[in-house]
């Protein structure tokens, strides 16, 4: 059996968690699910056993990119037949099945659970997989759908934000006001494969007949970072607030609190912080620093526990 990266993990040595986009919402997921104990074998788990959450960008309350993908903004499931959504599957099942081993190993998309493979499915298995009546897309779990609105709203619902977990958030935009339009904040300053997604997000309407959540307004969503709206970045706000502190300067936040998200925006593209340091720049350095400043100096529960690498430097 596998031990894991970290076999010592639990609630005396609980983890520091850092997610970039839909990761946050993969680890606020898990936190529930330790409160939960939904893992077989281990019925031992707790909330308690993340100390801290840290979103990088992340989509806390889905993202109207799902609909400018080709998701519905109906019922927020759907795909349309023709639209982004539909290249993407396609071309993703053809580069699973096609299984080229030196492609697999420039980008894999993870996908190796369902069989895809033509070792596996043979050329027979090809066509369901295209139809999407068998493989990942058959389920309609899979990424798009979850960024929708509708769906954040379905998850926050059961998600948490626990009381003695300290959250923090960076929320990401590349926009600004002009004349009173919400437009990109400038062209040097945009990684070039979002910068017409900026402009597409900053003029997107809804127009289906039930907005995606309770006091939804387009106005609200237009800032973003060239793939997700900033709104949505800052803390968990649908289907109903979470606690949050809104930090305009690090050194206002001397103590910190567990249970509440505290965010921060920051005048960056979606892909600034996951690109290599040279390309991330300084602002690349700074933020890695606030978070493991926060990680080691300012999070602690109320008696001091045993974290992670906390004697390393």
């Amino acid at each position: 059996m596998n031990s894991g990266h970290y076999p010592m993990w639990d609630e005396e040595h609980p983890a520091h968690f850092v997610g970039h986009s839909a990761g946050a919402q993969v680890i606020r997921l898990l936190q529930q699910m330790l409160h939960d104990k939904a893992f077989d074998g281990y019925e031992n788990t707790s909330e308690n056993w993340v100390v801290s959450v840290t979103s990088l960008s992340g989509v806390l309350n889905g993202s109207t990119t799902a609909y400018l993908g080709g998701i519905r903004p109906e019922d927020g499931r759907s795909i349309r037949f023709v639209c982004l959504a539909q290249i993407y599957r396609v071309g993703t099942t053809i580069y699973h099945w096609l299984d080229i081993p030196w492609l697999r190993r420039y980008y894999d998309f993870g996908f190796d659970h369902f069989g895809m493979s033509w070792r596996t499915v043979g050329v027979s298995g090809l066509p369901s997989l295209l139809a999407g009546t068998s493989g990942p897309f058959a389920t309609g779990d899979w990424i798009l759908p979850d960024l929708t609105i509708q769906n954040a709203a379905r998850m926050n619902a059961d998600v948490r934000t626990f009381p003695d977990t300290f959250y923090f958030s960076y929320a990401t935009r590349r926009t600004t006001k002009f004349c009173g339009i919400t437009v990109p904040s400038g062209v040097m300053h945009i990684h070039p494969l979002v910068f017409i997604h900026v402009m597409q997000l900053c003029r997107w309407r809804h127009f289906a007949a039930e907005p995606p959540c309770k006091g939804y307004r387009d106005e609200d969503w237009e800032d973003n970072d060239g793939a997700l709206n900033t709104i949505s970045m800052t803390h968990p706000r649908i289907p109903v607030e979470h606690p949050s502190i809104f930090v305009e300067d690090d050194s206002d936040c001397h103590q910190l609190q567990p249970g509440i998200w505290y965010y921060k925006i920051v005048e960056a593209d979606h892909m600034t912080f996951v690109m290599n340091r040279p390309k991330g720049s300084v602002q690349f350095d700074l933020i890695y620093d606030n978070i493991f400043r926060n990680c080691r100096k300012n999070v602690f529960r109320t008696a001091p526990l045993t974290l992670p690498n906390q004697n390393s430097t």
